[in-house]
């Protein structure tokens, strides 16, 4: 047992190691490559992601939009399928129980939050290169919501059959009560799951903002999964963290590059099969506190100026943008939503075992 886990650390290191020196060396390419076909922005959009026309976005962010390229997610999706070939070609070329011991990629733990990667990432690709071609009616520019909405729902539908049908998922855990059986409703559940940290990518706003939360996120469901035994899924958290790093190396301010839909979208969806593998979703509100609450933010600004005849209860949503126009720096607010996001990341993983401890 204790060879076992000596074996997957320096397998999970190594891994690691791989994601983010791939991450690095492939980030001066893409950044090249993406300056030299403009894949910008060619005008600022008059519209925050509420849906109305204010004036702050316009200050903070009206010349970063049309001057720094989008699409930089690739890097980190584009990694972590790399790394994936990789494990499987040498588990191919040594068949031996080292290159066997390599794959990680196990059909109950590591087949569906890939997948998911992949597909919800090319949607955003999509996305991107239609906003760059002024392609599109959404705020500004690209796929209108309503289609966004629809294929992540099939994503997410697909995920949900994998889970009851294929895997026997029909339960779920309750924090300090156990777990508790909800059969068909499972299916529900999962989808919503997507679809709520789905909606928390407008996160994806300042620079360096959206990796420097989400990598934390991704750390504390790295432990949980391994306390779990979940090792294959560990390993595939891991190596995404490693290609954040770099991401996030080249995105602080000033940015080199923007995420984009083709990184928020696949990260953010994958987040939410990875807390269903776990089976740690209550748990996640609390570790994602950051995503819940600029995700809040939008609905509840939204929700007021329907029901309070234009009334706004941010200056600007999402929150991060209300926190710019009250005078904070873009790093100062990157920053603090740094610290919160590890704050919490930690604070969901001591309830997590203090939970399973005493029920």
């Amino acid at each position: 047992m204790y060879l076992t886990h000596v074996f997957f650390i320096v397998k999970s290191l190594s891994f690691f190691l791989l994601s983010f020196l791939i991450a690095v060396l492939a980030a001066p390419v893409l950044i090249h490559f993406l300056y030299k076909y403009k894949a910008w922005k060619k005008k600022p959009r008059d519209k925050t992601v509420d849906g109305y026309d204010t004036p702050i976005f316009q200050k903070f962010h009206s010349e970063k939009e049309v001057k720094t390229p989008r699409m930089g997610g690739i890097l980190i999706w584009g990694t972590v399928l790399i790394v994936s070939l990789i494990a499987l070609i040498l588990s191919k070329i040594f068949p031996s129980p080292l290159g066997t011991n390599l794959n990680f990629l196990s059909r109950s733990q590591v087949w569906l939050p890939l997948f998911t990667l992949i597909a919800a990432s090319l949607l955003g690709l999509v996305d991107d290169l239609m906003v760059i071609r002024e392609k599109g009616k959404y705020i500004g520019g690209g796929m209108r919501f309503k289609w966004r909405l629809f294929i992540i729902t099939i994503i997410a539908l697909v995920g949900a059959w994998w889970f009851y049908f294929k895997l026997g998922w029909s339960s779920i855990y309750i924090p300090f009560y156990g777990n508790f059986e909800i059969d068909g409703l499972y299916i529900i559940l999962f989808v919503l799951t997507v679809l709520a940290t789905f909606s928390s990518g407008v996160v994806d706003g300042l620079d360096g903002l959206s990796a420097g939360v989400l990598a934390p996120v991704f750390a504390a469901f790295g432990v949980i999964a391994y306390s779990k035994g979940l090792y294959d899924l560990t390993t595939l958290i891991v190596i995404i963290i490693g290609a954040l790093l770099p991401y996030l190396w080249f995105n602080v301010p000033p940015a080199k590059f923007y995420m984009g839909e083709t990184g928020i979208l696949g990260l953010t969806a994958t987040l939410a099969v990875i807390a269903s593998l776990t089976n740690s979703i209550f748990f996640l509100p609390i570790i994602g506190i950051v995503l819940l609450i600029e995700a809040l933010s939008v609905i509840i600004q939204l929700v007021s100026k329907k029901l309070r005849n234009g009334k706004k209860v941010f200056l600007a949503a999402p929150i991060h943008h209300h926190f710019e126009a009250m005078g904070w720096s873009e790093s100062q607010i990157t920053m603090r939503f740094w610290i919160l996001s590890g704050i919490f990341s930690g604070v969901g993983i001591i309830l997590y075992f203090l939970s399973k401890f005493l029920y």
